[in-house]
Parts: C-alpha cells; structure tokens; sequence
C-alpha cells in the first residue's frame, strides 16, 4: 500500500517482509452453478509486497462467497514488481489480484492487454468516492480501469521521545515539529544529536528515505508532465542528493536499508533517533517492533509538509481464471468501511477524500505513538498535498540514486562518482 503495507513505498530500497505461502490459480469456472447444485471451488491468489492485514478481510470477503479460498503470497517490495514484469511477459506465475505500489504503477498501466478492465466488472461507479488523482493513475492511457486504489502515503517524521530526551533534545511533537521548518534543519539538529554522542544510535536509519521524502515534495520529481525523464536535470533532485549526500558525511545516518532484518532489529534496539513516516509506515514499526510502544512520537516533516510517499492499487492480471471475483475481492478490499478499518488497524491513509472528514478517523490516537492525533496529522497532509506527476518507471529510477548513495554510504564510491554512475543507470533506464 504504501505501504510498505497497505502504499504501500513502499519505498525505494524497501525490503518488506519475507515471502509468505505460494499457490498457483486454481482451474475451473466462472459460470454460476446450476440451481440447487453448489459453486464449483475457486482458488484466488493475492500478490503482496508486505502484510497489509487483509486476513480478516478475506474471511469477510468468504462470507458472500463461500466457495472461494484466497491464498496470500509476498515477496520483497523490488523482487515483487520485478517478477510481476516477468510473470506478464512469460505469461505465467502472476497472482489473480496483485498489488502495485505508487513508485511502478505508472510501469503497468501502459500495459492493457495484461490486466482485465475492472470497469467491465462494475467497478467504474467507485470513481466518485476518489481522489481524482488516485483514480487517474489506474487508468490505461486510453481510459481502461486497470487499478482501484487502496491509500495513499502522506508525509511525516516519526521520532523515538526516549532518544531525543537523553540527548537533550524537546519531546513534545510541537516543539520538535518548530525545530525543522527545513530539511537543512533537520540535518542541522541530527548534527546536535550525534555531538551528545546518545550510546548506539544514530539520527535517521538511513539516506533513501529522506531523499525520496524531499524529492517527493518537489513540484516536478523524476519525470515531467510529458513522461520525459528529467531527473538528471531536475535541480531539486540534485539538492535532495547534496544534502542526503551531506548527512552521511556528518556521520547521521545508522546505514540501515528500510525494511531489512537489521532495520527491523535496529527499529526495536532504537539504532535511530527519527524516521520518515509515511502514514502506512506507522504500522510497518508497530509490526517490525512491538516492544516499542509508547517509546515513539509523530512530529511534522520538514520542508513543509506536502509530498506523497507511497500508496497502492491494486490489479487484476489475465492470467487469472476468475475475473468476476478477483474483481469482487478488489472492490471489497478497496471498500469505503475497510479503507476506515486498514487506517485504524493498519496506518493505512485512505484514498477515499469523504473519510478525511470522518470522526473516526478525525479523532483517531495512536497509542503506540504515545497518543499521537494520526488521524488529524496525516488527513491534513493528504488535504495539502499536491501529487506529483509519476513517470513510466519511477521505481527504478528511486533504486538507482537509492544504490548511489548506499555506494557512498559504503566508502565504495565518493559522491560525485555516486552520482555519475546514477546518471549512467538513468540512461540505461530510459
């Protein structure tokens, strides 16, 4: 979802969780049975990139159609959109619902003949509950439903009050939001941090975050309007890789990929002080790090607020036998009432604007942000927020300047040679 989750953003060098059980489409089909005779059995695969706690989904889902089994499949959040690209090429081995995250979407669409039209399922008359912009990007270029959103990301940072306290540092979220009105700032006080030299952490778990953060924020990112791809030339993406660039130099980063076993272990043992916080990412910590309850806080991102970081759709590969129903699954799974359930029980950020205004979610505190108002914070952000145009292979143009900085990160390479290199993958991108 944005997730990493339900936006999944998953982000760009995001490890999600490791792969879960793996089934094949089952045969059959989707003629009704005969009167009085039971539905034939139907096997529904779900192809994930993390857990985006649809379980209890399923089993409503198996209320209305008992002859149906779903079985959920996951893989890493870049093996899982590589394979999905392979799997429609060879035309084999997709999931009958797949899940495409913000950063590929536009990698996909393009490619109509691949997935059923959902608006032949009925599913074009959800077009009112969405934000226009997330609607616009499941559409083929010629207009097909080929994706029904699930959230969107929104940005804040996410910090550890018990960290920031042994450093001397403000715990209160207002305070912290006042000490980085900008990205200079934020740097400016991880340099503060690392000075009171807190035993075994570090400022941010590590750069590719931060610097898909701050080029999420830009008005133009890596592609233009016309899908040409600027992002060698774009002057935001090359401030947003300067100071990443100057926050490892200051020593601020744990050198932690997102989503690996050493960030899940780092997030519990507070390896780092604060974390680009997407919505979605509030129940990736929650999972990776259950101990920490009450140990975190939810503050203002820098450079304003704005800016989107993930969210998902989800699609319907031909490969699958049962159309009718994995498009009865995905308007389920997408629905108004279960949009409000995966924010409260999951952190993910509805796509649906009507329920930005809903006191459940208005209202909502999280405990396990020491009460943090996340229904308010990230709704005002989603309210804010301008999207940003996403180019035909944004995700891999996010792995490529993610690879550059962990180079520099490394001491495998000096920023410069980081960042030429990158350039060099850009054209190979294109």
């Amino acid at each position: 979802m944005g997730k990493l989750r339900p936006g999944r953003i998953a982000p760009m060098f995001a490890a999600a969780l490791l792969a879960a059980s793996v089934a094949a489409c089952g045969g059959g089909s989707d003629e009704p049975a005969a009167s009085g005779q039971p539905a034939e059995k139907i096997k529904l695969t779900v192809g994930l990139f993390s857990d985006f706690h649809y379980a209890p989904l399923y089993e409503e889902f198996k209320k209305t159609h008992p002859n149906v089994e779903i079985v959920e499949r996951r893989a890493q959040f870049n093996d899982h959109h590589k394979n999905l690209t392979t799997q429609l090429a060879t035309g084999a081995g997709a999931a009958d619902v797949v899940a495409v995250e913000a950063g590929y979407i536009a990698t996909f669409t393009p490619l109509a003949d691949k997935f059923y039209d959902l608006g032949q399922y009925g599913l074009g008359k959800r077009q009112a509950d969405y934000l226009d912009w997330k609607w616009s990007q499941g559409l083929s270029p010629d207009g097909k439903l080929l994706g029904l959103g699930t959230d969107i990301g929104g940005l804040a940072m996410c910090y550890r009050t018990d960290l920031f306290k042994e450093a001397g540092l403000p715990t209160d979220r207002d305070e912290v939001s006042k000490l980085w009105p900008t990205w200079e700032d934020y740097s400016r006080v991880g340099q503060q941090f690392v000075a009171a030299k807190v035993k075994g952490a570090k400022w941010f778990d590590g750069p590719g975050e931060n610097f898909r953060a701050m080029v999420d924020q830009a008005p133009v990112g890596y592609y233009d309007e016309q899908n040409n791809l600027v992002a060698g030339t774009n002057p935001d993406v090359k401030k947003a890789w300067d100071l990443s660039v100057q926050m490892l130099q200051a020593d601020e980063s744990a050198k932690l990929l997102a989503f690996s076993p050493p960030w899940n272990t780092g997030l519990t043992k507070g390896s780092f002080a604060t974390i680009i916080c997407p919505s979605w990412k509030t129940g990736s910590i929650k999972d990776a790090a259950p101990t920490t309850a009450g140990k975190w806080d939810v503050a203002a991102v820098p450079g304003g607020g704005g800016g989107n970081q993930g969210g998902t759709h989800l699609m319907a590969p031909k490969q699958g036998k049962h159309p009718k129903e994995a498009a009865e699954l995905i308007d389920l799974l997408t629905s108004k009432d279960n949009q409000l359930k995966l924010f409260t029980d999951a952190g993910a950020l509805p796509s649906i604007p009507a329920l930005y205004d809903d006191p459940t979610i208005t209202g909502f505190t999280n405990p396990f942000f020491s009460d943090a108002p996340t229904g308010k914070i990230f709704t005002d952000a989603a309210k804010a927020l301008k999207p940003q145009h996403v180019g035909p292979k944004a995700g891999d143009v996010l792995t490529a300047f993610g690879n550059a900085l962990q180079r520099v990160e490394q001491g495998k390479q000096q920023p410069d040679a980081a960042w030429q290199q990158a350039l060099q993958d850009l054209d190979r991108i294109k």
